[in-house]
């Protein structure tokens, strides 16, 4: 038998929890035997509240962990929320002890404050990645609905942690009662782990232009430092005016109301996701100045950077 643990920080999202948890239940039920056993931790103990408002209890951090075989960090909401001293020890401590070490959603946020990601290939979930990449510079998650790199595993959440048991599942049990476990939960199509997290740009934007496209990737991969107008023009090789058609007729906006909205939605992940200022997270989004930015933000977003700070549940 095998022992899953899982770390639950207030917040956490419960579907990302059940999508991990619940593959193991069913394989017991197909072996007929108890392959694995899970628990549940927190720092505190008792009951922890998920993002939905159902409470999951569990065990004291501290005075459990023993014997575990895997261990996840399920976190949801703000990484402001998340510094913990005694998660980060733990994490640690079991990575010596040979444990393999798992972040789901925004686990691995925590992976990354306890150290315990350094050259390793790994993943978030995509609201926090910003976040992520602004605390630790070193560290670059990869567009992937799970990572699964020697003894660590981490996952962007949501239903990808049903493809992720999979895919662990086969590893000990093999492939075909894998793919019984995903019938048992009418998952017939299990995504790789290299499967993106969210919807295409074609989807996003509602376009199939090509170079359309090819201009709105160049846009989300230079928010920090954001071209012109002419100098756009001259990547995708079109004019200026070829520019502004393709804008008007595929996406019915201009080129500049598009970048300025990409910014400003990088910006609110920042803002929500970090401990970042308001000042940095404008230079973070190509703004020129604080002021300018608070500016432009309320009058896109209806309210201000400062004002926009709540904690989101992801």
């Amino acid at each position: 038998m095998q022992t899953y643990g899982f770390i639950l920080l207030p917040g956490f999202a419960l579907m990302s929890f059940a999508a991990a948890t619940e593959p193991l239940r069913a394989a017991n039920i197909l072996a007929g035997k108890e392959l694995y056993r899970v628990e549940a931790f927190s720092v505190a103990g008792g009951m922890v509240e998920s993002s939905s408002g159902v409470c999951v209890p569990t065990e004291k951090l501290a005075k459990g962990g023993k014997g575990l075989h895997t261990v996840f960090v399920c976190a949801g909401g703000s990484p402001a929320d998340w510094e913990s001293p005694e998660i980060a020890a733990a994490l640690r401590r079991l990575t010596r002890e040979g444990v393999r070490i798992g972040g789901i959603s925004g686990g691995p946020y925590l992976l990354a404050e306890a150290g315990v990601l350094a050259n390793r290939r790994f993943t978030i979930h995509w609201e926090h990645a910003p976040a992520l990449m602004e605390a630790f510079p070193d560290l670059v998650p990869e567009r992937a609905r799970y990572v699964i790199d020697g003894n660590c595993i981490t996952c962007g959440g949501g239903i990808a942690p049903l493809d992720m048991m999979s895919a662990v599942i086969a590893e000990r049990l093999g492939a075909d009662f894998a793919r019984r476990v995903s019938d048992w939960y009418l998952h017939t199509h299990i995504e790789e782990a290299s499967g993106a997290q969210r919807a295409s740009r074609a989807e996003t934007y509602g376009t199939h232009h090509p170079r359309l496209l090819t201009l709105l990737e160049k846009m989300e991969t230079t928010l920090e430092q954001p071209m012109d107008r002419a100098a756009m023009a001259a990547f995708a090789g079109i004019t200026p005016r070829h520019l502004d058609r393709l804008f008007a007729g595929e996406m019915g906006t201009t080129f500049q109301a598009v970048y300025r909205r990409m910014r400003l939605e990088h910006a609110r992940r920042l803002l929500r996701q970090s401990a970042m200022s308001v000042a940095e997270v404008a230079m973070a989004t190509g703004f020129a100045s604080a002021s300018h930015f608070s500016r432009v933000y309320r009058a896109e977003m209806g309210v201000t950077p400062r004002a926009d700070r709540q904690p989101t549940r992801g």
